[in-house]
């Protein structure tokens, strides 16, 4: 008896069960995923880099966007106000020194509506700004939504019209850009074409001197302006480059009235090598007063005129 005791010690006791994990185990996992969703999969990571692809080509098909601006000072934030340059908010210094153009940039923005108003510190003003003499106003410009070259021509081909755009080559002063802005606008074109470096963007200065018409006048930016101008060609577009020593004259170029491209450069440099191989033609404006060049916004308003003329 003592040895059967024994025997029936040495059993296992109650366990516990598996709470059906492994009936849940043989039952098994279900269908393979494809290999785009099987995670670290190398189709998986070719899907997602192609998937980065296309909305990189989608955030160059739209042109991107410009970064916000800041109008620091007095005088500055109200000839920008009295110009119409785009504005999300005018920051107020609080106990501010209530004078005449404090009073006028109130006014102004209350005026246009959809500007904020918001009354800051004066050392949050002073962050704002890097410490810039803002004398307690500070106008803050929204991000340029900058078009696409192919969205110039799309423009012209809706209205029934043969494209004419302005390309700028070098041109760095926001002035000139705006000032080329308006003259296109004024003389019936479809939109002006800049590089992304080394060239002036849409900043408060360009809104201003365009007076205006930049809101009705679309800008394209590229990362390439030789690789756009190449495209333009291919598309039926005649590029035409402004040189000192273009080898036509501009009263000799009839191909103006159909779709052309007009490329200004910089004031000193003029046209870069590249884009000048790139022109069809390069045609000079004559000047019977000795003058070396012209600023690139009285050069682009004079070929402008031109075209406009003989489209009429």
């Amino acid at each position: 008896m003592a040895a059967n005791n024994r025997r029936m010690s040495g059993k296992k006791g109650a366990q516990v069960g598996s709470g059906g994990q492994r009936r849940r185990g043989l039952e098994g996992k279900g269908p393979t995923p494809p290999a785009e969703m099987r995670k670290g999969h190398a189709k998986q990571r070719a899907a997602q880099a192609k998937a980065r692809r296309a909305q990189g080509r989608t955030t160059q098909r739209r042109g991107g966007r410009s970064a916000s601006e800041l109008v620091v000072g007095r005088n500055p934030v109200v000839e920008a106000l009295r110009g119409g340059v785009p504005a999300s908010t005018l920051y107020v210094q609080q106990f501010i020194d209530n004078d005449e153009r404090v009073r006028e940039a109130l006014q102004l923005a209350a005026d246009r509506g959809g500007i904020n108003l918001m009354e800051a510190p004066r050392p949050e003003l002073d962050r704002m700004t890097n410490g810039l003499n803002h004398q307690g106003l500070v106008l803050q410009v929204p991000p340029y939504e900058y078009a696409h070259p192919e969205d110039l021509v799309a423009a012209a081909h809706d209205e029934g019209e043969d494209p004419l755009i302005v390309a700028l080559d070098g041109v760095t002063d926001p002035r000139n850009l705006g000032a080329v802005v308006r003259s296109v606008s004024a003389f019936g074109g479809h939109g002006v074409l800049v590089p992304e470096r080394r060239a002036a963007g849409m900043t408060a200065g360009a809104w201003k001197t365009s007076a205006g018409t930049a809101a009705r006048t679309p800008v394209a930016r590229v990362t390439n302006l030789t690789r756009a101008l190449e495209a333009y060609k291919k598309a039926g577009v005649l590029v035409v480059g402004l040189a000192a020593d273009g080898e036509a004259e501009l009263g000799d170029v009839e191909a103006l009235d159909g779709p052309v491209v007009i490329v200004v450069g910089s004031e000193g440099k003029g046209l870069s090598r590249l884009v000048g191989e790139t022109c069809d033609v390069r045609v000079r404006i004559p000047m019977p007063g000795g003058a070396e060049s012209l600023n690139a916004g009285v050069a682009a308003g004079i070929v402008l005129y031109e075209a406009a003329r003989r489209r009429s």
